[in-house]
């Protein structure tokens, strides 16, 4: 019986990830997380006996090198990257603080670079034509005041992921983004617990309601999947409509 190939989707215990997670075991991936929170390991479980979970803080190099050094042990090279977890930590523009600013980019960009380059390493030596993927955002092209830190690490993971895809392209891996818009998340509960909040979200959403993590998902797996086999340095926005609309903020 030939070996599951290896997927790992960091910030995968809740959310987005979670749900990038299951679609991928749907597609025939063993599945492992990544995630800062403790329960990483029983929600790993919940997606079946081959599936594992290790407890990452995704703004550590060193702890993002000591769980590429345990995957590599425990289960082999990886041969697909959802590479999740982020952070937003809004504030007021004036008063936002560097420790603030640097902790939401150590997550969001250098940890998702600390990650891309090493599951890149391991699919290259081990001979791997694989798939990455960065989550990315709308904010990577729309900005809003009161996330600055967040606006820009998503920017940088969109140049990033066409970085990435140009230096690995002669090696046959793949590295795209999603971005994507209002998602029903723990990152929007703010949100959905104002009706003023959820209106001016629904005036920007030409769809006119928020997504699914599963919309998500389904998008992530198709980039990972031979059905995306010449689609590389892409960001692929699911946003129900938002960046092609005209609208004064």
């Amino acid at each position: 019986m030939a070996k599951k190939p290896i997927a790992l989707v960091t910030g995968g215990a809740q959310g987005i990830g979670h749900a990038c997670a299951q679609a991928l075991a749907g597609d025939g991936f063993k599945i492992i997380l990544a995630d800062i929170n403790a329960n990483v390991e029983d929600v790993a479980l919940k997606l079946g006996q081959e599936a594992s979970g290790f407890v990452c803080d995704m703004s550590d190099p060193e702890q993002i090198s000591d769980l590429f050094d345990r995957i590599a042990a425990d289960h082999g090279p990886v041969s697909a990257l959802v590479n999740n977890a982020g952070i937003s930590e809004p504030g007021d523009f004036l008063d936002y603080d560097i420790a603030t600013f640097q902790k939401v980019i150590g997550t969001n960009l250098t940890g998702a670079f600390a990650a891309l380059q090493r599951a890149a390493r391991m699919m290259v030596d081990a001979g791997i034509e694989g798939a990455i993927v960065n989550m990315s955002s709308i904010n990577a092209q729309v900005a809003i005041p009161a996330i600055p830190a967040y606006c820009a690490s998503k920017g940088g993971v969109m140049q990033l992921t066409k970085s990435a895809a140009l230096a690995l392209a002669p090696h046959n891996i793949r590295v795209n983004a999603v971005g994507p818009g209002s998602i029903d998340t723990a990152m929007m509960a703010a949100v959905n617990a104002s009706p003023d909040a959820m209106k001016t979200i629904m005036s920007r959403t030409p769809l006119k309601r928020v997504g699914a993590p599963s919309e998500i998902a389904d998008v992530v797996a198709f980039l990972i999947s031979g059905k995306a086999s010449y689609i590389t340095g892409e960001t692929i926005y699911v946003d129900g409509g938002r960046l092609g609309m005209n609208y004064i903020c």
